[in-house]
């Protein structure tokens, strides 16, 4: 038996640790509403493999996830049901808005789409595009996971807009 400097031992804290494991396991909830949930769909198959960086199954359970993909545009009737699975995932939870009907209401300017999801939940990571590409949600996802390393998202946020939920 050797001594305690010979033997390999870890250093950190428990917060860095926790960061770290919610980066490489990442449970993605799909949301796809439009013509850029095919591109979704496409990213966890097997040509751009989203498995290789810890986000392996999309769940159809909010209760599962905690990341939550909203791709498309959305209807004011669906922003209630939006914030619904919002607020039923557990904490820490994230959002990323992919394509421009979700980040901004897209080319649909009228009473009958929201302009923006971030009027309903708080978004993390915006993709844009029209649709976007794979490629570009792998990189928000990256930049999501590199958001969660640095400690920059609170973990506990979803009380914030609780007041602003089904707000036009």
């Amino acid at each position: 038996m050797g001594s305690l400097e010979d033997r390999p031992f870890l250093l950190t804290s428990v917060d860095r640790m926790l960061r770290w494991a919610q980066k490489n396991s990442i449970w993605p909830a799909q949301f796809g509403l439009a013509c850029c949930a095919i591109e979704m769909m496409s990213t966890a198959a097997a040509r751009f493999d989203l498995a290789r960086f810890g986000a392996e199954v999309m769940r159809a359970s909010p209760r599962q996830a905690d990341l939550m993909i909203v791709a498309g545009r959305v209807a004011q009737k669906m922003a209630p049901v939006l914030r619904q699975i919002y607020d039923q995932m557990p904490d820490p939870k994230w959002v990323i808005s992919m394509g421009a009907c979700a980040s901004c209401g897209g080319v649909f300017n009228n009473y009958a789409i929201l302009q923006g999801v971030d009027r309903v939940v708080p978004v993390d990571v915006y993709v844009p595009g029209c649709p976007p590409t794979p490629e570009q949600l792998l990189d928000g996802i990256i930049k999501l996971q590199q958001k969660i390393t640095a400690g920059g998202i609170p973990a506990n946020r979803g009380h914030a807009l609780a007041q602003t939920a089904g707000r036009p």
